[in-house]
């Protein structure tokens, strides 16, 4: 049999507050069949047996633990009885904690709070099990925002309730309400509030500098009092059971690209029970409140050594950076689609944010910049000073000599005597030609560059004052001929 009390509780929620009976039989832990016999035909005050129970002469002492914790469970108050001499059962001291919160809750007043436009944002966390990334699973909460008085909603999924995702989303929330309440309402949340104590709050001063920022005033829940955030609580509810049901995900981006077309579609359009208006129509931007045009930077960040193989971690993968850092710390700063690193203020590299676990990311791009430096290394003082002077061409052209016979200390030496002769730039020219004829050796880069010489030297014709004259043609002088006609000779 139900108290008077209780009885009086349920039709209160079922005709004042409109609601359901599941939702009443979860909060007064009765079954939905009592629900509705009590409903149909209200039963009179059962009568009280006046036989004794073993608990009754430690009810005072069972207050005074109450009073020091009233969210103690039965099995701790039960212990710290026995100490007292009780010899009863748990049971018992379960059943009467259940009547005595029961009734506590029936008789608690409130009063139903009705925000004007753009006085009151309400923010929670909900927390929807994990998305998996080839094995790794992340953890998913869904931060939600919703203005008071028109009931329409803000919904970001995150892998993470960090301090800075948690501001992130509320800048993002910001920007697509366009602007912020007068006052927004939390749930007693750690990233938000560092101490409750009775009618006492202290907020977490990182989130009070955050709130001076962007002009809002901070305000912290009862505890136990759901009700003050209601609104909010209702809105995870109902993603909970039209958003989320019969859907696939690939990543965190896809979850959040269909909450924003259902926010668009669904939720901010339908016909609100309480206001009678869809979210969308009863809301009024003109009253929020301007923010920032430049956003503060509440970026995850994080310190990181840069290791011999290139790479740092973080968030458990590793990201390559250019050779030249390794043994440093860098700065890591990432939100929900990029990571970037810094040296002190200065970008190094950014990469798309990877929800894997276990992964190298830049390995190929910055691998080869480490051979080339190792390659560089190597060389001789000689070879280092050609390629500075003739530039990257001439690595190149030193290796295919390596491959020839010839001697590659005194090729190198015969070419920067060339680039003292003829200068950097025209010896530069000469190996392209080279290298276009695949002819390697110091000898022939000589010889290009005395035919260039030569080549400067040589005047145009002379032009005859008789037109007929200029036309005559003379065969070619041919060598082999020469060769033949003069070698005899110069054997005797």
């Amino acid at each position: 049999m139900l108290t008077a009390d209780q009885i009086n509780a349920i039709h209160r929620l079922h005709t004042v507050e409109k609601w359901s009976l599941r939702k009443i039989a979860a909060h007064l832990h009765i079954g939905r069949r009592t629900l509705a016999t009590y409903l149909a035909t209200p039963a009179p005050s059962p009568v009280r047996r006046d036989r004794a129970s073993k608990l009754d002469p430690f009810k005072p002492a069972l207050a005074e633990l109450l009073e020091q914790d009233p969210t103690a469970r039965a099995p701790v108050i039960t212990q710290r009885l026995r100490t007292l001499g009780y010899d009863g059962g748990e049971t018992i001291v379960k059943d009467y904690l259940r009547a005595l919160r029961v009734e506590a809750k029936a008789r608690r007043a409130y009063v139903r709070v009705e925000p004007g436009p753009g006085e009151r944002f309400d923010v929670d966390w909900g927390h929807f099990g994990a998305l998996d990334y080839n094995g790794a699973g992340r953890k998913l909460y869904a931060f939600c925002l919703v203005e008071a008085h028109s009931r329409k909603m803000y919904l970001e999924f995150t892998h993470s309730q960090s301090f800075e995702t948690f501001v992130r989303c509320h800048i993002h929330a910001f920007e697509q309400l366009g602007g912020c309440a007068r006052e927004l309402w939390f749930d007693n949340l750690a990233t938000a509030v560092a101490e409750h104590e009775g009618n006492l709050v202290r907020f977490n001063p990182r989130f009070l500098a955050f709130a001076r920022e962007y002009g809002f005033i901070p305000r912290a829940c009862h505890v136990a009092a759901a009700w003050e955030k209601g609104k909010v609580e209702r809105a995870i509810g109902y993603v909970r059971q039209n958003f989320w049901p019969l859907r696939s995900f690939t990543d965190l981006s896809d979850v959040n690209s269909q909450a924003r077309r259902w926010l668009d579609e669904v939720a901010n359009q339908r016909k609100h029970r309480e206001t009678g208006q869809s979210p969308e129509a009863r809301f009024q931007p003109e009253f929020l409140r301007p923010v920032p045009l430049l956003a503060p930077d509440y970026r995850d960040t994080a310190e990181a050594l840069v290791h011999k193989d290139l790479r740092l971690s973080f968030d458990g993968n590793r990201y390559c950076v250019p050779p030249r850092y390794v043994g440093r710390k860098l700065t890591v700063k990432a939100d929900n689609s990029s990571v970037t690193i810094y040296d002190q203020a200065a970008e190094i590299t950014r990469y798309a944010r990877s929800w894997e676990r276990g992964c190298t990311l830049g390995a190929e791009r910055f691998q080869k910049e480490l051979f080339a430096q190792l390659a560089a290394a190597q060389r001789t003082a000689a070879q280092q000073r050609l390629v500075k002077l003739l530039g990257p061409a001439s690595e190149y052209y030193l290796r295919k000599l390596a491959e020839t016979d010839r001697s590659l200390a005194r090729q190198v030496r015969e070419l920067l005597e060339l680039v003292r002769e003829y200068g950097p730039d025209s010896v530069a020219a000469a190996l392209g030609k080279a290298h276009a004829a695949q002819a390697f050796g110091a000898d022939y880069i000589a010889n290009i560059l005395r035919q260039q010489q030569l080549r400067r030297d040589i005047q145009p014709p002379l032009r005859l004052k008789h037109p007929e004259l200029n036309t005559l043609v003379t065969d070619p002088l041919s060598l082999a001929d020469y060769d033949t006609f003069i070698l005899p000779f110069a054997k005797d």
